[in-house]
């Protein structure tokens, strides 16, 4: 049966339903429903809730916790993840899991509280210090942002990193029905890295500061292959109508729901349109769109901001296609009607 539910709501039961045992967070507007329902419902199932002093203390605590093999939790938005990014590459470089969420708002600086996807780079790129990445992905509706939290915590596991779920503003905000089908997983495999006390075994460290001759460049190495891993093995996206395409739209989060309506709307005015909607944005799915990019087919990527992901798009296509670009930033919507005013330019040229 499916429930009206809150887009941050919905985010929450997925984590719980997932085996999320403690969270720690720090309020901030558009993604205080996290903690505010967590705040009740943690304690009900017996699990920790802990609203921290600062953002940069509710990440540290999720290193803490992390570290113990626990599946752990924090959010917040935009300038709110600005402060945990010291602690997030630490998490990176001592590869323990851990699901951080950022339900974007407007910026830079505090900007507004309207819904925004301006954080792209910082998620994608590392936004703390350090040679790392982290799986980044970018659910784009209510229910989405349910499967999504319920399917972090593997991956997170199976990696031994941190993942981001980047979402919007208006994602988080909004309701949709949502059908929370995913099963309670209670049983986990104990793993062999956790830190839970050395009797009667031999001591494990978890540590980033690598001062031994060589040590650091060769954990370096390791983080990288594992990367690469990851690049082969979990790229995510969705196609529509793109076999016969002129232009193929590439957006994700909610600015995809807005391209795919213009795509059917180019397509009852007679015009060929396409979209690609990347689910992972780290990795990227590369490969598929240099795979489709030709001389004769153009791209057009929408995006709540100024040009970010367009990067990312220009690089994988690698000179072989036309790219266009159409944003706001600040809390601005871009419509159905302006994507198709964008599509018929290109088209005309």
């Amino acid at each position: 049966m499916k429930k009206l539910t809150k887009g941050n709501v919905a985010l929450c039961e997925g984590a719980i339903a997932a085996g999320l045992k403690s969270y720690f967070g720090y309020p901030i507007t558009p993604q205080n429903e996290i903690p505010a329902y967590l705040s009740r419902k943690m304690v009900e199932l017996g699990r920790v809730f802990i609203q921290a002093e600062s953002e940069i203390a509710a990440a540290n605590m999720v290193l803490g916790a992390a570290v113990t093999g626990i599946r752990t939790m924090t959010s917040s938005s935009s300038p709110g993840i600005s402060l945990k990014q010291e602690a997030i590459s630490y998490m990176a470089g001592m590869e323990v899991p851990a699901i951080i969420v950022n339900v974007q708002r407007g910026g830079p600086g505090l900007g507004n509280i309207s819904g925004s996807q301006s954080d792209y780079f910082q998620a994608v790129k590392g936004g703390g210090h350090g040679d790392y990445k982290i799986i980044v992905v970018s659910p784009n509706s209510a229910q989405e942002m349910y499967e999504t939290a319920y399917d972090a915590f593997d991956l997170a596991e199976k990696y031994r990193t941190p993942v981001m779920i980047l979402a919007d503003g208006i994602t988080g905000q909004m309701m949709e029905p949502v059908d929370f089908d995913k099963p309670e997983r209670k049983d986990f495999i104990k793993q062999d890295w956790v830190l839970d006390g050395a009797k009667n075994r031999e001591p494990r460290s978890i540590k980033s500061l690598l001062m031994g001759e060589g040590t650091l460049e060769q954990h370096n190495i390791k983080l990288q292959q594992k990367y690469n891993n990851i690049i082969e093995n979990e790229v995510k996206y969705e196609l529509h109508t793109i076999e016969d395409a002129e232009v193929i739209l590439i957006a994700h989060g909610i600015s995809s729901r807005i391209a795919k309506s213009a795509v059917k709307l180019a397509r009852k005015n007679g015009v060929k349109a396409g979209l690609l909607r990347p689910k992972t944005l780290w990795p990227f799915p590369s490969k598929i769109v240099n795979s489709i990019a030709k001389s004769s087919l153009n791209f057009l990527v929408v995006e709540l901001n100024h040009g970010q992901m367009i990067e990312d798009v220009k690089l994988a296509v690698n000179g072989r296609s036309n790219v266009e670009f159409l944003g706001k930033a600040g809390g601005g919507l871009v419509t159905e009607q302006e994507i198709l005013e964008k599509i018929k330019h290109i088209i005309v040229g």
